[in-house]
């Protein structure tokens, strides 16, 4: 193929061959110099847009960036804190711990708050997730862990104080009286109304009228009232099959269902019912059977 340009004039005649590989040639120069003008044209405006827009996008992430970095900073300076507090809680756990076994007179080998407890047990093969990423969560986890056995620890100690001190609360022993004095034994005697021999099934501890009588041990107040014989009577059960009354008051504290504690006043001391003066008669039934209380009254505290 051949491309023939004829120019014709009254003085002269020009004539040019172009073949095919040249025109090629020009067309793709002449399309190359219309694509740069076309984008020398419009590319330094969006070349500027998309710089600015970039710039913007850059500024905005790098300000979220350093939003992000303050709010972890402080996040992180707050748990570490929480860390160095649970540390320190975990510290007096470990003292209060050795002060109550010592006190308690118990093993120290048995509740050893200075170090890890004793655990064992057969191997269980099922699988179990977990994943602990970095180091500050493992110090979290070995801390709640630390924390949640010197719960456990300090739970048995409560429950064995505990224990103790209710057994050590409802032991009946002492006095029913704060003043006074023992003005009649447990055994036969005679009757002050009859004048014959009689069983007296308690002691009796005189005083002034409205002094206060006392419990002589923990326990549940199972009457108060008025009964035969006893006038304004009152009566604990300490459990365990022991029972304690105290008899002929003038004025009654507690009422049925109540618990009082060893030492606590439950009445005061009068005249009422099967009585010649002011006192306290005072029984000690166990089983049902009403026993000499002497024993109790001079009873060492254990």
């Amino acid at each position: 193929m051949k491309l023939t340009l004829l120019f014709r004039s009254n003085n002269a005649r020009f004539v040019l061959n172009i073949d095919k590989q040249k025109l090629l040639l020009a067309l793709l120069a002449i399309s190359g110099l219309f694509l740069v003008s076309s984008r020398s044209t419009h590319s330094p405006e969006e070349n500027i847009a998309r710089i600015q827009h970039a710039k913007t996008g850059f500024v905005l992430q790098a300000e979220e960036v350093s939003l992000l970095k303050t709010t972890t900073e402080q996040r992180m300076t707050g748990v570490m804190l929480k860390l160095a507090d649970m540390q320190n809680q975990i510290q007096r756990l470990d003292a209060l711990g050795s002060r109550l076994v010592e006190q308690a007179m118990l093993n120290p080998d048995e509740f050893s708050f200075n170090q890890m407890p004793s655990m064992g047990g057969p191997l269980d093969s099922s699988s179990v997730e977990i994943q602990v990423q970095d180091e500050l969560l493992s110090k979290i986890t070995s801390m709640l862990e630390k924390i949640q056995n010197k719960a456990q620890e300090l739970n048995i100690l409560e429950s064995i104080m505990l224990s103790d001190h209710i057994r050590e609360e409802s032991r009946v022993e002492g006095k029913p009286i704060s003043t006074g004095w023992l003005s009649s034994y447990y055994g036969i005697r005679k009757d002050p109304f009859s004048g014959l021999p009689a069983m007296h099934k308690g002691l009796d501890f005189a005083g002034k009228e409205g002094e206060p009588v006392v419990a002589t041990g923990a326990g549940i107040i199972t009457w108060s009232g008025s009964r035969y014989g006893y006038g304004e009577l009152v009566e604990i059960d300490h459990g365990d099959g022991l029972v304690t009354r105290y008899g002929h008051n003038k004025v009654l504290n507690v009422k049925i269902g109540d618990v009082v504690t060893k030492g606590q006043t439950i009445a005061e001391m009068g005249n009422t019912g099967r009585s010649t003066g002011a006192h306290v008669h005072y029984e000690v039934i166990r089983k049902g059977k009403q026993q000499d209380p002497l024993p109790y009254v001079y009873r060492k505290s254990s």
